[in-house]
């Protein structure tokens, strides 16, 4: 639930006043989130501020100059004070509050957990009623801060109750997934490998909410509402639900706690939406479901992520990591304090515990979706189900035959699905035509720069030597120009011929033209021409087929015309590749 001012009043102190129904980047509970324009207060003169900072009993208070950093934070401390005194008016004695900077300089975000929605959203406008006050009586400020404080006070207290928070409190085992890249594929994974070992699983994402492997609710449910959905059905005996960053930040996470989460990875994306500006921002959102999970749960982490791997310092739970380095010092560390590693020894998936052998669980070539073992991001992945999985009590013998059944194709449609395709032989100079063949087609979603780098990385790992990478670019439109410009360099360095499959689902306010002059400006910097734009991701395909010559390998970044896609493959003759296929072409271009 949101609050704004209304549409046409005079500009005030309240920017947005958000009911966060869930567990938070500020509480591991239900939170207000108050965001307020305070350029008044950090443009008071040093007298004034000190006048308001003995109105609250912070006499020895230092205000600092205006607009200074050091009024920024008087501000942060006022405005928290104000927040508590107005709290108890209510009759809340002890009221926690912590903020941070917002998204200008004027502005700033308080946070305060809730159990009364009308005395939450009274307490938050109340709080932007008295810097109003105070800015519309500048000569009296002593004055009109008792007056504004003891009215807002009363307002507070006489407040409607309101609803409470309807936090869900699981009562069978949840595992939440978060991460940058790879959130959906582990997600699926693990479901996958709990209904092969017989579990009724629930599982909320990107892409829906599914029950027993069933679509019951198409769209992007990895907020709370998706939890919500997954837990309420009856029967399930497992919740897997996919975390986005976006859901986090507006509404919080769904469920009040968790059995085991899992964080994948920390990378660049969205960066510069909903105030989060860095790497390290972004990384204490993901953090949200590590510090709900149960002390006697588990948290699995990416030990070769340094962000990620930071995170067994915030939560109470048992540590449990992954790394493709068996002697990882992120490793050692999590062994000598009496945790697990997921690692690979001697191609096998293997867990590490102190004080035992180790536990041998299935041979990386043997998982389909490592596609061989040549893509490293997979094999993360599996690295990461192999740990949720055997952490939610399933033995290694029921991971094992859950990770060896999971197919790219069937299980995990639009992530690093690989296709061979039938072409026909290009002409040569002298008008003879080269026999006919087969080129590889990869469709993956590839949406930010790892996922691009990840897709070119098995490209280039099935090219028999001496054929060309041809690819289709193209993302959602609410990314930084710098990212659209670095997706087109890395194109250009890892392909031979680049072109635009153009998103019209996924705009998100910007015009395509400006998306595919960034993409070329990028691929100019590698000495690729203007990229060929195409209105949609079937048209580009299209386009790179009938460039492509045998032997060569195509690759597209498939956001919103999968089905499409996927059907033109199967109406021209192209079929998925199963893991031995997989693995054919990739001893095959070693060999070569």
């Amino acid at each position: 639930m949101t609050a704004e001012p209304p549409a046409g009043a005079a500009p005030g102190a309240l920017v947005e006043l958000r009911l966060l129904t869930g567990p938070n980047i500020y509480f591991p509970r239900p939170a207000v989130k108050l965001t307020l324009d305070v350029g008044a207060l950090l443009a008071l003169p040093a007298e004034p501020a000190q006048v308001l900072a003995a109105g609250l009993g912070l006499d020895a208070a230092r205000p600092g100059a205006p607009g200074s950093a050091f009024r920024q934070r008087f501000a942060a401390r006022w405005v928290g004070r104000l927040v508590r005194r107005l709290a108890a008016a209510a009759g809340v004695s002890r009221l926690a509050v912590r903020s941070r900077p917002g998204s200008s300089t004027t502005e700033l975000v308080v946070a305060f957990p809730w159990r009364s929605s009308g005395r939450a959203e009274a307490l938050g406008e109340s709080v932007a009623q008295v810097l109003d006050a105070l800015a519309s009586r500048p000569e009296d400020l002593g004055g009109a801060l008792g007056a504004a404080v003891a009215a807002a006070g009363d307002r507070v207290r006489t407040a409607p109750r309101g609803r409470a928070p309807a936090l869900l409190r699981p009562s069978v085992p949840v595992a939440a997934v978060t991460g940058t890249n790879g959130k959906t594929t582990t997600s699926r994974m693990l479901g996958h490998v709990a209904r092969r070992a017989g579990r009724l699983v629930g599982w909320s994402s990107t892409d829906g909410v599914y029950l027993d492997g069933e679509l019951v609710e198409a769209g992007d449910y990895s907020g709370p509402s998706g939890a919500a959905q997954v837990l309420r059905h009856p029967g399930v005996q497992l919740a897997v639900t996919e975390t986005a960053r976006g859901g986090i930040l507006r509404r919080g996470v769904g469920v009040a706690w968790n059995d085991v989460s899992v964080v994948t990875n920390i990378s660049a994306d969205h960066l510069g939406q909903d105030g989060i500006d860095t790497l390290d921002q972004l990384a204490e959102v993901k953090a949200v479901i590590t510090r709900i999970t149960k002390p006697t749960g588990w948290c699995v982490l990416n030990a070769d992520d340094p962000r990620t791997f930071a995170m067994r310092l915030s939560t109470p739970a048992q540590i449990w990591v992954f790394t493709r380095a068996p002697d990882s010092p992120s490793g050692r560390t999590v062994l000598d304090a009496g945790g697990r590693v997921t690692t690979v020894l001697d191609g096998w998936v293997t867990v590490l515990r102190p004080g035992a052998d180790p536990l041998a669980v299935v041979e990386v070539v043997d998982v389909p979706m490592t596609l061989a073992g040549l893509s490293r991001v997979n094999v993360e992945n599996v690295l990461a189900v192999t740990s949720a999985a055997l952490a939610l009590g399933f033995t290694a013998a029921e991971v094992a035959e859950g990770l060896t059944s999971f197919l790219p194709g069937e299980d995990n449609p639009g992530r690093m699905n690989v296709w061979t395709l039938p072409v026909p032989g290009a002409a040569g100079s002298s008008g003879s035509v080269a026999p006919s063949g087969t080129v590889s087609v990869a469709i993956d979603l590839a949406h930010n720069e790892a996922g691009l780098e990840a897709l070119l990385e098995v490209l280039h790992g099935i090219r028999p030597p001496g054929r060309r990478v041809l690819i289709g670019v193209g993302t959602a439109g609410d990314r930084g120009d710098d990212v659209f410009v670095r997706l087109g360099e890395l194109a250009a360095v890892g392909a031979d011929v680049v072109e635009v499959a153009r998103k019209s689902a996924y705009l998100r306010g910007r015009p395509p033209e400006q998306m595919g002059a960034l993409l070329s400006e990028g691929a100019a910097h590698a000495g690729l021409g203007p990229l060929a734009e195409h209105p949609d991701e079937l048209s580009c395909l299209r386009s790179l087929v009938g460039q492509a010559r045998p032997g060569d390998v195509l690759a597209l970044m498939t956001h919103q015309d999968r089905e499409a896609v996927d059907a033109w493959l199967l109406a021209a003759g192209g079929t998925r590749n199963d893991a031995a296929t997989l693995r054919a072409k990739v001893r095959a271009a070693a060999a070569l």
